[in-house]
């Protein structure tokens, strides 16, 4: 019997590995296979390739099953994982495990294992009215046969609200949309006013109430927003920017409306029964923006990203893969890689957010990057859309790569804040600062609750204080893993390492000279929670940061909290930032604007500016204007009159300036190389080895070997390289050379386990 040779790719950090099968099943490139690699363990892969003749190969091992009859990862997809392997400097199989649910990817010793390690469908009860309930007269003679049944009869309104007036006799309600119990509902069942089916077998007749899987283009569930005349001359420009640019960016001020031109577009693409993809940045902080799409499309809006269960990860793959095209798809970064049946438009809403970078592990790719490859590769048009877009996007647009579209009016009249600086040095000096508030925001919050209004102060800093410290002695808790202090959490007693998690209590003495003189030094939310209390007692006051967030339920709560005006002052981290529109917002606080400023990053000024303007955004978004209070240290920054003028443009220009001076990107690619290993001497001389083997090649464009602040984290230490290439030369062939050159220092005995990342477009 004839063989065939297949690459398959597995969820493992190496490259496609070839395998034979029986020439008369010869799967496709995107099928599920079962192969055996080592001795023991079964995975299941992804076919890569189907190679037109034997490898030159001592051994080829047979595959062990060809999984189902059609593609589980369409072609396009593979293309992209190809793609960010190449672009990103990692493995395909590393891609794929990033890529693929993990129940879509199971592995196990035996077949049994991995056969309860996969993905099987979860089979869902769904009850219809009975076929012998036929007419209205019928189901009328229905509800007065269970009078003496009241329970019974309760949960026969709740069918009928549930399938909905319009279409009851053609609709079938699965049983978790049911407020009944099973007793109730057999006894139904039991008496032919309703009838059981599974979600898999249900009659051509009758359609599942909220399914996802929709024919034809359904009519939104409300009416489409009414755009104003600077939104639909927004979305003109939209439109006529894509007939000649396959991206476009969208630059709107906050609260201009961007979102109801993404809504416009997306129903246009669902009418044309095409699929859309809504990237957001993080999508725990968008639960608004996610209910206001479900009132608009209903059940076409799928939710998907990392946060959820295996189990429910792979429903929504498996849903996406065989459900008809014409859903909207709202997800985080993992969401690029659903298989999209035919995708027809990507949005990338904050498209200048940090956190589209994936860190770790790999691969290590920008969301944004890849929407826009994804989107290429399926012929979509793509959307970026930011108040304060990234330098790069900006660069693009002004260069003529992308369409470039402006809003700058707020929506239905409101306007933009009034921004007032307050100069914490003059405030110290001139007695008007009581502890970390200037007098100046303080009588400004003082007159917002005294208005019944809402509050939002900012700082970017979690736990009570970043450290204690004796007053004595000097002494500070550091982290025994990690060189860093101990971040100190009053309510908890304890100090914390926000690096590994290493946590201890306060010593009551310090530990180097045993005094009792620990004092806390610096300040973060937690002590701002608390400052505030004892200045405004009667005001309601809640912290959102990933301390108050981390329990079930308990994010939504605080934000439902304070959307409700149950609470007046909200005081939180990036996440009170961005996502949120509340009406009753009058007044934002900036609490330490100088620690935006003073980041040692060449990014750092962009950041500070897109982090301050988009909390800024939070304020005065109906017709009452409000107001912004920045307290720094440094009032003449240039950051700071850009924000206070609320002019994108100048930031981007002098930043851009600087960026061509001093050789950083968009003018510069950049790739970054972090080495790692607990043996501090050997790490240093593997670095050096590094340098020896790459500095000829790239002489001055290679920065390094250097220490980062941070050089010890979960007891490894670290060393850092900064690889700059000029736009005009092949980043392609600078990743070429660089990876043979940390496989040559890896392949040296002292060094083989000397673990080199290389980091493209690090953030």
């Amino acid at each position: 019997m004839p063989l065939a040779y297949i690459d398959v790719v597995l969820p493992l950090a190496l490259p496609p590995l070839t395998f034979s099968v029986d020439g008369e099943r010869v799967p496709v490139p995107g099928m599920q296979v079962v192969v055996r690699l080592g001795r023991r363990k079964l995975y299941a892969g992804i076919v890569w390739q189907v190679r037109d003749s034997r490898p030159d190969l001592r051994t080829i091992r047979s595959v062990e099953s060809v999984e189902g009859d059609a593609p589980v990862v369409p072609d396009y997809q593979l293309r992209l994982w190809a793609w960010i392997a190449d672009y990103y400097m990692c493995t395909v199989g590393e891609v794929m495990k990033a890529a693929v649910p993990a129940r879509l990817k199971p592995g196990g010793f035996t077949r049994e294992e991995l056969d309860a390690a996969a993905y099987a469908p979860r089979v869902v009860p769904c009850y219809a009215l009975d076929p012998a309930i036929g007419s209205e007269q019928r189901l009328h003679e229905a509800f007065e046969s269970l009078r003496r049944a009241p329970r019974q009869h309760a949960a026969l309104i709740d069918f009928v609200e549930r399938a909905g007036a319009d279409a009851l006799f053609r609709t079938a309600v699965p049983r978790p949309a049911l407020k009944a119990d099973a007793t109730i509902l057999r006894a139904l069942t039991d008496k032919h006013i309703l009838a059981c089916y599974l979600d898999g077998s249900l009659p051509d007749s009758l359609t599942l109430a909220g399914s996802l899987a929709l024919s034809g283009p359904d009519a939104p569930a409300v009416p489409l927003p009414d755009l104003s005349a600077a939104q639909r001359q927004a979305l003109a420009e939209v439109d006529e920017a894509f007939r000649e640019k396959d991206a476009v960016l969208l630059h709107g001020v906050t609260g201009s409306g961007k979102t109801e031109l993404y809504i416009t577009l997306i129903a246009r693409a669902l009418a044309e029964g095409r699929d859309v993809l809504y990237l957001l940045p993080e999508i725990a902080l968008t639960a608004q923006l996610i209910d206001r799409l479900r009132r608009y499309f209903g059940a076409r809006t799928l939710v998907y990203h990392s946060r959820f269960t295996d189990t429910r990860r792979a429903a929504c793959y498996e849903e996406v893969r065989r459900g008809a095209p014409g859903r909207l798809v709202v997800g985080a970064r993992s969401a690029l890689f659903l298989p999209f049946r035919q995708l027809g438009l990507v949005i990338v809403d904050e498209e200048h957010e940090g956190s589209f970078k994936q860190a770790e592990p790999p691969p290590r790719y920008h969301a944004r990057d890849c929407a826009l490859v994804l989107a290429r590769l399926c012929g979509a048009p793509a959307l970026l859309g930011s108040a304060t877009p990234s330098l790069e996007s900006y660069s693009n647009a002004l260069a003529g790569k992308y369409g470039l579209v402006e809003l700058t009016e707020r929506y239905g009249g409101a306007v933009l804040p009034r921004v007032v600086v307050a100069d914490t040095l003059r405030a110290a000096r001139r007695g008007e600062r009581v502890s970390h508030f200037t007098r100046a925001l303080l009588d400004r919050l003082d007159a917002t609750l005294g208005a019944g209004r809402q509050a939002i102060l900012f700082q970017n800093r979690r736990g009570f204080s970043p450290f204690v410290e004796c007053g004595t002695c000097g002494w500070t808790a550091g982290c025994p893993h990690c060189n860093v202090t101990l971040t100190y959490h009053k309510a908890e007693r304890s100090l914390r390492c926000h690096y590994c998690g290493y946590t201890m209590p306060v010593p009551a003495l310090c530990p180097s000279c045993g005094r009792d003189d620990l004092q806390p030094r610096g300040f973060g939310t937690e002590k701002i929670e608390e400052e505030l209390s004892g200045l405004f007692p009667s005001a309601r006051i809640a912290r959102l940061d990933s301390d108050t967030s981390r329990g079930v339920g308990s994010f939504e709560r605080i934000v439902a909290d304070f959307g409700a005006g149950r609470t007046d002052i909200l005081v939180g981290t990036q996440m009170v930032t961005k996502g949120f529109d509340f009406g009753r917002v009058s007044l934002v606080g900036i609490l330490n604007a100088d620690n935006l400023l003073n980041y040692p990053d060449f990014r750092a000024v962009e950041r500070a500016f897109q982090l301050m303007m988009q909390v800024a955004g939070r304020a005065g978004r109906r017709a009452e204007p409000g107001e912004v209070v920045i307290q720094t240290a440094q009032p003449g920054h240039p950051a700071i009159a850009h924000i206070r003028a609320g002019d994108y443009g100048a930031m981007a220009r002098a930043q851009l300036a600087e960026r061509r001076a001093f050789l950083y990107p968009p003018y510069y690619r950049l790739v970054g190389l972090t080495c790692r290993h607990r043996d501090k001497a050997l790490l240093w001389r593997a670095a050096a080895e590094l340098a020896r083997l790459a500095r000829p090649v790239f002489g001055r464009r290679l920065l390094g070997p250097d220490a980062p602040p941070v050089d010890r984290v979960r007891g490894e230490y670290i060393v850092t390289f900064l690889l700059k290439i000029e736009r005009e030369q092949s980043l392609a062939e600078a990743r070429r050379l660089l990876a043979a050159m940390i496989a040559q220092v890896n392949a040296l005995p002292d060094f083989r386990y000397v673990s080199i990342l290389p980091d493209v477009d690090p953030q």
